[in-house]
């Protein structure tokens, strides 16, 4: 039901953005007949254009990384996939430099929103490695026939993609994921596995949820997995690939967030509204871009979204010592050569301070010169890896531990 309501809903709205679309059309012409037009037709613009805007988008938006800067050198990126999984793409931002470049896995969160929502992170780390991403594909668009992905399904795609891409590959991994990374990195190392990471980056991850909680974690702690599992699991709808595939719907997760900071939300729209009707084009293409991105949502397939949960944020398995991988246990003790960087946001109010620095306690056996912690000053969640601080700051960081571990 949860899902045929968003969609009844949805399939009202369509119609309503069909015409303001239409009337944005009509405005743009009655502008280009009349010269600058003037403030009533650019306010009248601005209330359609938010109409026509009013509503989710569930295909990914593109990552638009046409060209990097290396060195003095402006290089083509283009966008090959390296290997496709049922539920992920490894997907590769090929360039052509004379020298090569450490390989970098960016592990994208499996969260609500599409890789996409780190586009700033690759193109930042571009300029001097060879970047591949974790394309999470969107739940809805998997057949039935392709079965679950679970919490430990997550866990074998990330081992499967580092034994293709081979041997020395560094690994960044931003907010959720982090857990499956450093699990994946405990099991390599544990096989003594060619492919284990030369070095991983956790950035802004919920390693032990049980430090600083924050509303996200009082959330998930407050009521019985049950109840998660009645109230915001739905099944997808016929007329999608994976119909009849139970989902955690990435419009409810999106709703969750809005709901942490809703003010702000909606002061961005007002915002939205006046730069448009200034005709402060610059301003407002700042605001659309972010939403643009903010409101592609991503479907989760049930049993990874209800195990995250449990797993993660209820039990906190990996700091407790008890998370097992099909049946086997992690260790990250198991962690010899891997060098480890940590880094935290001062303000995140998702992933509170300590919550990632706690993956230091837990891999006794890296030498002291492997292991490095970085608090940000200033920055909530997404300034981590996005932003002028993630820029100038932070990535200069994560540059050296990559490249001392090479």
């Amino acid at each position: 039901m949860l899902y045929f309501a968003y969609q009844s809903q949805n399939d009202v709205m369509d119609p309503i953005r069909t015409v303001a679309r239409s009337m944005l059309s009509l405005i743009g012409s009655w502008n280009g007949m009349a010269g600058a037009g003037g403030a009533p037709l650019r306010s009248m613009a601005a209330a359609y254009e938010l109409i026509a805007r009013a509503g989710l988008t569930h295909t990914r938006p593109a990552y638009g990384i046409e060209s990097v800067t290396v060195g003095n050198e402006t290089v083509a990126v283009v966008e090959r996939s390296r290997f496709v999984a049922p539920f992920g793409t490894l997907l590769h931002f090929k360039k052509d430099v004379a020298v090569a470049q450490p390989r970098v896995l960016v592990v994208a969160p499996l969260s609500g929103h599409f890789a996409t929502l780190l586009r700033n992170t690759v193109r930042t780390l571009l300029a001097d490695h060879d970047v591949y991403i974790t394309d999470w594909h969107n739940a809805r668009d998997v057949p039935l026939a392709q079965g679950p992905f679970a919490f430990d399904d997550y866990v074998e795609t990330l081992m499967t993609f580092l034994r293709v891409l081979g041997p020395g590959t560094h690994v960044v991994a931003v907010c959720q994921p982090c857990v499956q990374v450093l699990a994946a990195a405990a099991l390599l190392a544990e096989d003594d596995d060619p492919a284990q990471p030369r070095s991983m980056t956790l950035m802004a991850g919920p390693i032990d949820t049980r430090i600083n909680p924050t509303k996200v974690n009082e959330l998930a702690s407050s009521k019985p997995i049950e109840w998660f599992e009645k109230n915001l699991i739905a099944t997808v709808p016929g007329r999608y690939p994976g119909a009849g595939r139970r989902v955690y719907p990435g419009f409810v997760q999106l709703s969750a967030f809005m709901a942490m900071n809703i003010d702000r939300h909606v002061k961005a729209h007002v915002e939205l509204y006046e730069n448009l009707s200034r005709g402060d084009i610059e301003k407002a293409a700042v605001a659309k871009t972010f939403y643009d991105e903010y409101f592609a949502v991503l479907d989760l397939d049930a049993e990874f979204y209800l195990e995250t949960v449990a797993r993660v944020f209820q039990e906190a398995q990996l700091a407790e010592g008890t998370l097992a991988y099909r049946g086997r246990k992690v260790d990250p003790r198991a962690i010899r050569r891997t060098a480890l960087l940590t880094v935290e946001g001062e303000r995140d109010d998702i992933c509170a301070l300590g919550q990632t620095a706690a993956a230091h306690d837990l891999t006794p056996s890296l030498k002291p010169y492997r292991k490095r912690h970085h608090m940000q000053a200033g920055v909530g969640h997404y300034g981590v890896f996005s932003g002028r601080r993630w820029e100038n700051q932070i990535y200069p960081i994560v540059r050296n531990v990559i490249l001392s571990a090479d």
